[in-house]
């Protein structure tokens, strides 16, 4: 397990995402779904993402988009990757990339529903940059605060990186880590508010250092077993 990358998203206020990136996140995620309580204008949006430092990541969050409007936000808005919460199809993915070629894709999957009609994560291998798990709700797309059953993960068959999201917050982070191995980044959202799109800096700044925490953790017992196995050989 290499470094984690931390995105936090439902950003709403310069405040929490200088808190954020001061704490060592990897990047801010912005919604663009108006009836999300952690939407924001585009226009507000970029007056934040102008001011992000280098290496920090702008992901703009997406619900079934119009393919126009998806490009246009994602322009106006400096936008490096978007992540597509919705019923996007491959397709379509492959049309607001060619929209849009400098901003890479995340396609969000919906984990502990139905699977029957559901699409197979590896027809978005060829379209995306990763993927990213979250928890399955009937009637939300995303925001459920609730954790889904990581031992489901291995039955998808992931083959490009993946992204850990759903109801993460310093109380499960290490247990999520420790329960997934490869995830290549986590998503934490309203584990990390006193309200919808407010952030508490405290959260933010524990859930950050119980990650790197962890990762080091995780990267001391792995260098062990290497060490180990090589003496026997």
């Amino acid at each position: 397990m290499g470094r984690i990358r931390v995105k936090i998203c439902g950003m709403t206020r310069l405040a929490d995402a200088q808190c954020a990136v001061e704490a060592g996140v990897d990047a801010l995620g912005f919604i663009f779904m108006a009836k999300s309580p952690r939407f924001i204008a585009p226009a507000r949006a970029r007056e934040i993402i102008a001011g992000l430092p280098p290496f920090v990541a702008a992901v703009g969050v997406f619900v079934n988009a119009e393919l126009g409007q998806a490009g246009a936000i994602i322009q106006e808005c400096g936008l490096n990757y978007a992540q597509l919460h919705g019923e996007e199809t491959p397709e379509y993915c492959r049309q607001l990339r060619a929209a849009a070629p400098a901003c890479r894709l995340i396609k969000a999957l919906r984990i502990g529903g139905p699977r029957e009609g559901s699409l197979d994560p590896a027809v978005y291998a060829d379209c995306t940059s990763a993927l990213l798990l979250d928890t399955y709700a009937p009637k939300l797309h995303g925001g459920t605060g609730d954790a889904f059953d990581w031992a489901l993960i291995p039955s998808l068959q992931l083959s490009q990186p993946f992204l850990l999201a759903g109801g993460l917050h310093p109380g499960n982070v290490e247990a999520a880590l420790g329960a997934v191995p490869g995830v290549y980044g986590l998503d934490a959202n309203s584990g990390l508010e006193d309200a919808p799109g407010i952030k508490n800096h405290a959260l933010i700044c524990r859930f950050l250092e119980q990650v790197r925490t962890k990762e080091q953790a995780l990267f001391q017992s792995k260098s062990k077993n290497a060490i180990k196995k090589a003496r026997k050989m």
